[in-house]
């Protein structure tokens, strides 16, 4: 038996009679192409999600939190970010405006951004790292 089964793995290409939170948790790992058939062991699933997961927080932009990675998100080191990113379009707008339709901005950090949005019962407080750009 594959190690993925003895973990409870199944490979992310297919979705039998799985939860809407399981299908997105893994749907990152069904485009990942490094991701294998199967595993040859239990410490081979470890070290394969180690290195996926370091990456995801890491270094993939996300297009939902504004092409910032969720680390930067969370340390708060997005707002730097963000104002670079912003000189760094006025500074091409100002060089060359006639390649501009109009002046280039870059795109808004949402308010509250959710892998699972809880129910609507629950009262989510707002994070303090989207906050202090307000």
């Amino acid at each position: 038996m594959p190690a993925s089964e003895s973990a409870s793995l199944t490979p992310a290409r297919t979705y039998p009679t799985t939860t809407r939170t399981r299908r997105r948790t893994s749907r990152p790992l069904k485009y990942c192409p490094a991701f294998p058939g199967e595993f040859g062991s239990i410490e081979d699933v470890n070290v394969f999600c180690r290195d996926f997961f370091w990456y995801y927080n890491n270094e993939h932009r996300h297009s939902g939190i504004a092409m910032h990675t969720p680390a930067s998100v969370h340390d708060g080191s997005w707002v730097a970010i963000e104002a670079r990113r912003a000189a760094t379009l006025d500074a091409a707008y100002q060089a060359h405006p006639g390649r501009f339709h109009r002046r280039p901005r870059p795109r808004q950090m949402p308010a509250q951004a959710w892998i699972n949005q809880p129910p609507a019962t629950i009262q989510a407080t707002p994070s303090p790292q989207i906050t202090q750009a307000a």
